[in-house]
């Protein structure tokens, strides 16, 4: 059982907060050090089939305190060069962060900006934690200061867009409500910090092939509950109101991590969840003990037969 080392104590509006973007001599006198968290999607629902092959959705999600960490510093122009530690993403074009990159150098219309990116992977990848949303909305946060564009938060959250749809909810931490494809995010206000238990399984989970197994339900579920939850502070009618529609579809496709999402609900969290489409799972506990017993439980309680998962703690991001 781990948590993530040297976690921000607490977290501010990304746009000012220096726990997010700060200057870093590791990164050059003219460098940044980024930390991009992880998210957890408490509740989402699918309302229906859009025109442009997206999905119409509702969604609330809360920033947590597992991160990924970039280093950026300005480089030889017109280069953008991308180095993952460890070796387990492709660093080309495809990459979220290669795209924000040149996604802001073709908004303001500067092909000669250049940037040196050294990304630290501490999310799991296919796991539904936004890992890959979370490291692109450092990259137009960093770029933008150590760029000296003096972009304003509008003028990012347009570029996010055209990159993902959780990339816009990066860029308004640490909680929002979710709608549209994912990229319209009103600010949500947390009544208090919840405690997780996460559990990431050996198995990854592609978004799309997820998405392709989904029934679109006649009478989607209304969250006005889990948003009055989530605003009182109060785990317990928070856990009961979890909900994802992602589950029946990803549950199929990987039975494994159903499984890991039954067991751990029957070690008394206030309640159990797939976050986005997966693979990684959580439980909403009381407090950070009561998360330290369900973790033990869920270790100890393992099947021979299981393959063995991370387990971590973690705590959601405050204002």
């Amino acid at each position: 059982m781990t948590t993530h080392p040297g976690a921000a104590p607490r977290f501010a509006d990304p746009f000012t907060d220096p726990f997010l973007v700060r200057p870093a001599f590791p990164a050059g006198r003219d460098g940044v050090v980024l930390a991009a968290p992880a998210k957890l999607n408490l509740f989402l629902e699918i309302l229906s089939k859009r025109p442009d092959g997206f999905h119409a959705l509702k969604s609330l999600l809360v920033a947590v305190d597992l991160f990924d960490t970039l280093e950026l510093r300005p480089t030889e122009p017109g280069v953008i060069s991308l180095v993952c530690e460890p070796d387990i993403l492709p660093t080309g074009p495809d990459n979220l962060v290669h795209k924000a990159a040149n996604a802001l150098r073709a908004f303001v219309k500067r092909p000669e900006l250049g940037a040196a990116i050294r990304l630290t992977k501490r999310i799991p990848t296919q796991a539904g934690l936004g890992g890959g949303s979370s490291d692109a909305a450092a990259v137009l946060l960093g770029l933008n200061q150590i760029w000296k564009l003096a972009l304003t938060r509008s003028e990012l959250l347009a570029i996010a867009e055209s990159i993902g749809s959780d990339v816009a909810f990066f860029l308004t931490l640490p909680a929002g409500w979710c709608t549209g494809r994912g990229e319209v995010v009103t600010p949500e206000s947390a009544g208090g910090v919840f405690h997780f238990v996460l559990v990431c399984p050996p198995v990854g989970l592609g978004t799309a092939e997820v998405y392709k197994h989904l029934a679109v339900p006649n009478e989607p579920t209304r969250g006005e509950r889990i948003r009055a939850a989530f605003r009182a502070g109060n785990a317990q009618e928070l856990g009961q109101a979890l909900w994802n529609r992602l589950e029946e579809p990803a549950f199929g496709l990987e039975p494994l991590v159903g499984r890991i999402r039954t067991r751990l609900s029957e070690l008394g969290p206030c309640g159990a969840m797939m976050s986005g489409s997966g693979s990684a799972v959580f439980a909403l506990c009381r407090d950070r003990p009561h998360a330290t017993n369900v973790a033990e439980a869920f270790q100890n309680s393992r099947p021979a037969e299981e393959p063995e998962s991370r387990v971590l703690i973690v705590r959601s991001l405050t204002p």
